[in-house]
């Protein structure tokens, strides 16, 4: 029980370290909490028109979730600790992302983490999510619709993949946080303000 505490712990301050503060200050850059949306995310931080930076943000947001299973994982194998305890980290390090204990506890949506760590936890699970986001996407062009549908499917995809029920519990849970934290998106979609890429010509 300590070593899989001591995991889901290790994954929690993972998912806190906010490379979107972290890349931006690195490179003098304002910090994203104070400007467009607040969100401490690779989508705010294009919004400072620095793409190389919020891409890197974007790639250690997701690798940050792809690391925190892998250690669970490792751990899991290494100590024989319960099979759901990497479906466990994955659920903490995406509590890290949105709320980060070194960053004031002001943190992200988590899509590019939950990503990560959906990927981590089995590929084809992972491959799937990622599917059905970009399937929407094409037909919608709206990312926060792609984004919750993915979410919602994931617990659906999980338990016919992997039918282990503590683990579709956690990604239930991940996929409750990702509604939580799109809870704004989801005012904007039902009243159609939400905005929508527009297809280039």
């Amino acid at each position: 029980m300590i070593a899989s505490a001591l995991t889901i712990l290790v994954a929690y301050l993972i998912g806190s370290l906010s490379f979107a503060v972290i890349f931006s200050k690195a490179f003098g850059m304002a910090d994203p909490r104070s400007y467009g949306s607040g969100n401490p995310g690779a989508t705010n931080v294009l919004r400072s028109g620095r793409k190389a930076v919020a891409a890197l943000t974007l790639l250690g947001d997701a690798l940050k979730g792809v690391a925190a299973v892998l250690l669970a994982k490792w751990a899991t194998a290494r100590y024989g600790l319960p099979d759901f305890v990497p479906a466990l980290a994955g659920f903490s390090v995406l509590l890290g992302h949105i709320w980060p204990v070194f960053f004031g506890f002001q943190g992200g949506k988590g899509v590019a983490t939950a990503l990560g760590l959906l990927l981590a936890l089995n590929l084809w699970l992972g491959l799937a999510c990622a599917a059905t986001w970009l399937v929407v996407f094409l037909v919608t062009r709206v990312s926060s619709l792609s984004a919750l549908v993915a979410a919602g499917t994931a617990p659906v995809y999980a338990w016919f993949i992997d039918g282990n029920a503590v683990a579709t519990g956690a990604i239930l849970g991940l996929a409750a946080l990702l509604f939580w934290r799109h809870k704004a998106n989801i005012a904007r979609l039902l009243s159609g303000e939400e905005a929508a890429f527009k297809k280039r010509t």
